[in-house]
């Protein structure tokens, strides 16, 4: 008996472990095929080519007549957003990946509570993984006015993969009008301006015009996996007049379809980049062919500055993954600066002062692979400049870092930067 009971335990464990390896593997597996060739080069950023490229390849066409307007930090992002939610007649739309507990949680939450209660019609999509240190009294109040929340792929024992896929977009529409996206999450670290280590450095995009349609499109693709309702009346998607100059396009990229487009929009700006490339990236891990369309550029002439978080940064295996491979790009006569006075929380790319890409894309295999994620194409050169100003200024308060002081780095940083990269997939 005993030893019948003896084999049955090691059966019983033998079909566990086997269990929690396969849910383990399947976690961690990127589903769809991976690009695997270099992007060749065969225009520029400013033939019309280039612009009917995107449109085909990344979905949603090139759209003109859009008003376009910077904010930078949260004391100029989070006002903005939330006077455009206390002024909604019909419908919001909201879709984040962090939603934590403070004082700017709670603004939010009743922002949105009063306007349901008012009877507008608000949705809430809030990522299971970014959402896990939201106070659950900004749930409560926000559902008893009548907001309607959902969680996007609340893991369950037997899929417990889809915990690998997080919605990190980052959507705000208002009356299907006014449109916002960027960086920016809803917790304390995002308010103020950037001013010390507890207030990070971010940047977010209001939007008015046509392309706002397509930033509603990408928010009810989520909406519909997470609630299986279909929202699409004039309350949501109402005809839009032009509202300003900008040529603009929404895109998405997710594992369940369309995986590859933040990777390939990359890869085909880069390639066609022939004066200059500014790369604001919070988390940049690049990739075999990123790394090479990097040097490729700078080989043949293009100027490539990027700016990376120092020292103060909420991952640091991130950083060290990313420095581990700065040495190919060093070389190659690429700028890489470390962000000195807070955590850099930016996500944006510039190429030959007309392109203009934002949204909530990290440089990293988990945006382009792994999460779900948004990002606006901006076409337009007076907003190109802006933006240039604004990267060269935090460039100011960067510390440059050269491939001599690279190579010198001490060895135990070597060996933890070295570790870090093995895990870059999942970075």
């Amino acid at each position: 008996m005993k030893k019948t009971g003896h084999s049955f335990k090691i059966a019983f464990w033998s079909v566990l472990i086997t269990l929690v390896a396969t849910l383990l593997v399947l976690n961690l597996t990127a589903g769809e095929k991976r690009i695997e060739q270099h992007i060749e080069r065969s225009y520029s950023v400013h033939d019309p080519q280039f612009r009917r490229a995107m449109g085909v390849l990344l979905g949603p066409p090139v759209v003109e007549g859009n008003r376009l307007t910077a904010l930078i930090n949260g004391d100029q992002i989070f006002p903005s957003m939330l006077e455009a939610i206390r002024g909604a007649q019909k419908t919001i739309t909201f879709e984040t990946y962090i939603y934590w507990s403070g004082e700017i949680g709670a603004q939010f939450a009743k922002a949105l509570a009063e306007r349901a209660r008012a009877g507008v019609k608000v949705h809430v999509l809030l990522d299971w993984v970014g959402s896990q240190k939201i106070d659950e009294g900004f749930l409560q109040s926000m559902e008893e006015a009548g907001v309607q929340v959902r969680r996007f792929h609340k893991p369950t024992w037997y899929d417990i993969a889809r915990l690998n896929n997080r919605t990190h977009r980052k959507l705000l529409v208002v009356d299907g009008k006014i449109g916002f996206t960027g960086g920016v999450g809803i917790a304390p670290e995002w308010t103020g301006n950037g001013q010390d280590a507890e207030h990070w450095r971010d940047s977010h995009f209001r939007v008015e015009g046509p392309v706002v349609a397509q930033m509603q499109g990408v928010f009810m693709d989520n909406w519909i996996k997470a609630s299986g309702e279909v929202l699409h009346d004039e309350a949501y998607f109402p005809a839009l007049e032009k509202r300003g100059d900008g040529a603009a396009q929404m895109f998405s990229s997710s594992p369940s379809g369309g995986s590859e487009s933040m990777h390939l929009m990359y890869l085909m700006a880069i390639a066609a980049a022939s004066r200059s490339i500014e790369l604001s990236s919070a988390y940049f891990v690049p990739d075999r062919l990123t790394l090479e369309a990097l040097v490729a550029a700078a080989k043949r002439g293009v100027k490539v500055r990027i700016i990376t978080p120092g020292p103060i940064i909420d991952a640091k295996t991130v950083r060290g993954a990313s420095r581990a491979s700065w040495g190919p790009l060093l070389v190659a006569g690429i700028e890489m600066a470390e962000y000195q006075p807070t955590m850099y929380h930016c996500k944006l790319l510039i190429v030959d002062g007309l392109l203009v890409s934002v949204g909530s894309t990290n440089f990293d295999n988990r945006s382009f692979r792994l999460n779900d994620e948004a990002n606006l194409n901006i076409y337009d050169e007076a907003f190109a400049a802006e933006q240039v100003k604004v990267f060269e200024d935090d460039l100011r308060k960067s510390r440059p870092i050269t491939f001599e002081q690279w190579s010198e780095r001490p060895l135990k940083e070597k060996v933890f930067e070295n570790l870090a990269s093995l895990l870059a997939l999942q970075l």
